[in-house]
């Protein structure tokens, strides 16, 4: 995926179980659990493009987030901190090769960020 492509959607979910089962029958999703990321089941949709995980719902993450990948997490929270954003999450190592951090924008919209590159296995 290129710089400002939503690369990612987490949705956040009380039951992971039945979220697995309702998203698959609904929508056709692949739901699964890639090695290394037990807990954290990643979802495909049919297109074989869009997809995300099924995080465990809490007071700081209640509502579905996207997450944009860019080529440096460090240069764009700066950036994005010169434009009034809170950081929420600094920058956190997914893999050796990836990692995450999330911002709240000057509206309150919380947007992930995603840079590197992650080899999940097959799922």
């Amino acid at each position: 995926m290129a710089h400002g492509d939503i690369t990612h959607i987490d949705i956040p979910v009380a039951d992971i179980d039945a979220a697995k089962e309702f998203y698959a029958a609904l929508f056709g999703w692949q739901i699964a659990a890639p090695p290394g990321f037990e807990g954290y089941p990643m979802w495909q949709a049919p297109n074989e493009i869009s997809g995300g995980g099924l995080a465990p719902r809490s007071e700081g993450f209640s509502q579905p987030r996207s997450y944009v990948e860019v080529d440096s997490i460090d240069a764009t929270l700066a950036a994005a901190v010169e434009r009034g954003v809170i950081v929420l999450i600094p920058k956190d190592p997914i893999s050796d090769t990836s990692w995450w951090a999330a911002f709240a924008d000057p509206d309150g919209n919380v947007i992930g960020l995603y840079e590197g590159t992650t080899d999940v296995g097959e799922a």
